[in-house]
């Protein structure tokens, strides 16, 4: 690909993103009351659209108001007042950005403590060792449980697109939902969603028709997919290869690849493959090899913080390039490099031994930034991981309380 990063990218829906830089997703855990966006939100997005990113994808916002990642989690479902998703998509888009919400259903990977459902392809927890208990325990979805929560994503979807939002992301990366079904490890089931790389990837593949069917003509989507779970005998490389090609024949405009799940938290820095260590791109091998066969456009999210990182990016055949970490640190970072110059700083590096405790941390460190640049202050990356750990769980004990609130309110016994 010669095109450069700062050149529009025309995607077969008839989308098209103003350069190749996006904002990949980051969970703010900033939900105003209602679990609904807000000022925070809408300075924070207002700040990376003016920054000079092409694409800002929302951190992950919830389809079933029943389970969420973290009691700060953003819902758009059938009951949510839209005009606070549309005045977000306004903040998004002020400074010439095109904007998606990504759209998730944790599954099992909700923090215990939190009200409502734990649900998965099967009984399996999240193992984490020592440290399992941060997550409930799930109980084996039903085959209705499996056709409402297809229903829940199109409806989110649906919703996103009235409130002015230019495309969805369906979330089947990380661990959540979507993922877990995609994962041999994890379903192990012998019915219809069970069994085989293609009968494990039904559930995505009805989300996506599903989605696909209830948004207009021109609106983007995109699917996240994990490029490799790091972990032995799990989703792998060319689980992924044939999971975009069943895709493509969809209307997918774009899959973003990442990796990992909190089992083996690859996303964050620290993935179970020493290859990909200590490097920028971390999943840029595996990428550039499903590039040779992929129908659909990737992109490519993961530790990218460097010009030279990101044009090496497309110059391997991937067609957008993601900035997660770098754009909590620098949010002008696109306009940095579109004027020849770099980011001066970056996060304290978090090198614990205890690697469910690192990763935690590593995100609390991002957070910590998203909630600085949300309140109009400039980010603080020299803060220490055990410091931002701390303020995270303060601040989502606070949100627990508001989110138990809700959420009797609405499901009244």
């Amino acid at each position: 690909m010669t095109d450069g990063l700062f050149t529009p990218l025309r995607l077969a829906s008839g989308a098209v993103l103003p350069n190749r830089i996006a904002k990949a997703a980051m969970e703010e855990n900033l939900a105003g009351p209602g679990q609904l966006p807000d000022r925070r939100l809408f300075d924070l997005y207002r700040a990376w659209s003016s920054g000079g990113s092409g694409l800002l994808i929302t951190g992950n916002v919830m389809v079933h108001a029943e389970a969420l990642t973290g009691p700060g989690g953003v819902v758009l479902d059938a009951a949510a007042p839209l005009e606070p998703f549309a005045e977000w998509a306004r903040a998004a888009k002020s400074g010439g950005s095109a904007v998606w919400m990504q759209v998730n259903h944790p599954g099992r990977q909700v923090p215990s403590g939190l009200p409502g459902v734990v649900w998965g392809p099967t009984d399996r927890g999240v193992d984490l060792g020592r440290h399992s208990g941060r997550f409930g325990r799930p109980t084996a979805m039903t085959p209705e449980q499996i056709g409402a929560t297809v229903e829940r994503f199109a409806t989110t979807a649906r919703r996103a697109a009235e409130a002015g939002f230019d495309g969805v992301e369906v979330h089947a990366a990380h661990g959540y939902l979507l993922s877990q079904f995609l994962s041999p490890l994890v379903n192990t089931r012998t019915d219809a969603w069970g069994g085989s790389p293609a009968r494990r990837a039904g559930l995505l593949l009805d989300v996506v028709r599903a989605v696909r069917a209830a948004v207009p003509t021109g609106f983007a989507v995109a699917v996240k997919l994990n490029s490799a779970d790091f972990q032995r005998g799990g989703f792998d490389t060319e689980d992924a290869r044939e999971v975009i090609a069943l895709l493509a024949p969809l209307g997918v405009d774009l899959v973003e690849l990442s990796g990992g799940s909190y089992e083996s938290p690859a996303m964050t820095g620290r993935p179970a493959d020493p290859r990909t260590r200590s490097r920028e791109a971390y999943f840029l091998d595996l990428a550039a090899d499903l590039v040779r066969t992929s129908p659909l456009p990737l992109m490519l999210t993961g530790g990218i913080t460097r010009r030279a990182g990101a044009e090496q990016v497309l110059a391997d055949g991937v067609a957008v390039v993601g900035l997660g970490t770098a754009l909590a640190v620098t949010p002008d970072l696109p306009s940095r490099w579109a004027a020849r110059t770099e980011a001066v700083r970056a996060l304290r590096p978090v090198t614990w031994s205890d690697k469910a405790l690192a990763s935690a941390a590593s995100m609390a460190l991002v957070r910590h930034q998203l909630r600085r640049l949300a309140d109009g202050r400039s980010p603080a990356p020299r803060t220490r991981p055990a410091v931002a750990l701390l303020a995270e769980q303060l601040q989502q004990r606070k949100a627990l309380r508001r989110y138990r609130t809700w959420l009797a309110a609405r499901h009244p016994a």
